[in-house]
């Protein structure tokens, strides 16, 4: 039930292999086995990068999908303007269950990935380059990559590489996350949006991209925008890594040229014929149904016209004899208990999407799907990062997909079918809890309670822009919860919420059943508000 992905699982190849070149000859490519295989790369200029990258539409493949060539013109423009050396970030922090193939290119090819990176470092001028990981073996595969290159962290080298680890959570492979634990702070997004090409690691304009992306452009590089784009679609040439996982028979990475049928590399891991879903994109992807992955071919484009979302290229399949909400309802759980608890539509929103979803299956009814929707709905858009957002489109898409299954549940006794559990899920079988990167102190909830007064309470809104944590506005304007425990990082601006209320209907409380340590933090009589709030 939900086991967990191996680091490293099985490697397939559709047609001819780019990035798993020379996988059928080691296990790991050293530096000398590395250039055996891919040969010499020469440097290139900027502007020539930006040009490669444009011509082989290059995109993120972390997710996003976010053109190359437009962020690398942006870090050099930002440099050259503030005359400020850039920086270049490897975001190899695959922290979702369902991917594996960032963790295969760094455990397996990691040269190709620096080739990239050096590649764009030469090109910037940087002279700083880190890698982040989450795992040991990538730690220990790119130390070592590193090492072999005669790179590291001293003050004296003319290029400073390092490795930074980080927790393996979700939020962790968020591009602000990363940065903000190199510059010494917790691996959790800033609670602001800002640009890394703009103001990234200690504040200089910073190129930050997935792993396989600078593995990407490494092939590029060498064999010329021409004979890449030979291979694949020609909107998108070139081969994508999937990770093949759900109720298949061989859990699988498999590199594929753009334009190869779905079906046909389902098929390769032993999916059922006739899945009753496929879950595209990962946790914060999307559902098609059987009759679509008929249709469906391996590309961004293709999927996103179908319903589905490539994303960070997770494929999981379920069979007939699962119920697919029960199945959804496992990683929505998941989800909420990934939330960095930080702003109030993914602490407070995601828990209660979930528990949505619960009291569908439950029998709750019509009702019941109306508030899901309805949560999910005020979760996007709101967050301090994409995790609330991913999250919700998830959700948006379990109930969209699935609607044969959603009318039993609503309207009848339920699709009687089990949950197998066959989407992995937690790592060594636990969720895992707490603020990942944080210290303890930070973390978890506190001895303190925060009510509202409803006799005195007027809806001003303030408590919502001071507190998103705790309070949300309803439709009516007033917060949407009368009491509720407040996170110990949020502890300060609880009691600023508390002194700037209009109305003083706010009151903070020891909350005696909490076993968490306390940090004396005032508890407010009605007297002691009338006092402060003067």
């Amino acid at each position: 039930m939900n086991e967990a992905l191996p680091d490293v699982p099985e490697v397939r190849v559709v047609g001819l292999p780019q990035l798993t070149s020379g996988f059928d000859l080691v296990e790991r490519l050293d530096l000398p086995m590395h250039l055996k295989v891919h040969g010499p790369l020469e440097p290139m200029g900027g502007e020539q990068l930006a040009q490669l990258s444009e011509a082989i539409n290059l995109k993120g493949r972390g997710g996003a999908g976010f053109p190359f060539h437009r962020k690398l013109r942006s870090v050099a423009e930002s440099a050259i303007k503030r005359g400020v050396r850039p920086v270049v970030v490897v975001n190899g922090s695959e922290d979702e269950p369902a991917c594996r193939k960032d963790t295969v290119l760094i455990n397996r090819a990691p040269h190709l990935i620096l080739d990239g990176a050096l590649l764009c470092a030469e090109a910037l001028g940087a002279r700083t380059l880190v890698v982040g990981v989450t795992r040991e073996s990538t730690q220990r595969s790119m130390e070592a990559a590193l090492a072999e290159r005669g790179l590291s962290n001293s003050r004296r080298s003319a290029l400073r590489a390092s490795v930074q680890r980080n927790p393996v959570r979700m939020v962790t492979g968020a591009a602000a996350s990363l940065i903000r634990s190199i510059d010494g702070g917790p691996a959790i997004p800033p609670g602001r949006k800002t640009s890394a090409s703009q103001n990234g690691v200690g504040g200089a304009p910073t190129l930050l991209s997935n792993a396989e992306t600078f593995a990407q452009l490494a092939i590029a590089a060498r064999i010329g925008p021409e004979r890449y784009g030979n291979t694949g679609l020609y909107d998108e040439p070139g081969t994508v890594m999937l990770t093949i996982s759900g109720a298949v028979a061989r859990p699988m990475v498999v590199e594929a040229p753009t334009g190869v049928p779905l079906r046909y590399v389902l098929q390769l891991a032993g999916a059922p014929p006739v899945p009753q879903g496929v879950l595209t994109g990962g946790y914060h992807g999307k559902w098609i149904d059987a009759a679509t992955v008929n249709e469906a071919i391996v590309s961004r484009n293709s999927l996103d016209a179908v319903g589905g979302s490539l994303g960070a290229g997770a494929i999981l399949p379920i069979s007939q004899e699962t119920c697919p909400l029960g199945e959804s309802l496992q990683v929505a759980k998941w989800l909420a208990e990934e939330s960095a608890g930080q702003c109030g539509p993914c602490y407070l929103g995601l828990p209660a999407a979930a528990r949505g979803l619960e009291d569908i299956l439950n029998g709750g009814g019509p009702a019941a799907l109306e508030a899901l929707k309805q949560v999910a709905k005020n979760v996007k858009r709101r967050g301090a990062c994409s995790h609330p957002d991913g999250s919700a489109m998830f959700l948006e898409s379990t109930i969209k997909a699935f609607t044969d299954d959603l009318a039993a549940h609503v309207l009848g006794n339920g699709c009687g079918r089990p949950v197998e559990g066959v989407l992995p899920l937690f790592e060594g079988g636990r969720a895992p809890t707490g603020v990942p990167g944080g210290e303890a102190e930070e973390s978890g909830s506190s001895r303190q309670k925060i009510y509202v007064d409803w006799t005195l309470c007027r809806g001003h809104g303030l408590c919502a822009d001071i507190l998103p944590e705790v309070f949300e506005l309803g439709a009516d304007g007033f917060p949407t919860v009368a009491q509720a425990k407040v996170p110990r990082y949020a502890e300060d601006k609880a009691l600023r919420a508390v002194r700037r209320c209009p109305a003083l209907a706010l009151r903070l409380e020891e909350d005696t059943r909490s076993q968490a340590p306390s940090r004396n933090l005032p508890v407010l009589s009605q007297g002691g508000r009338r006092a402060l709030g003067r």
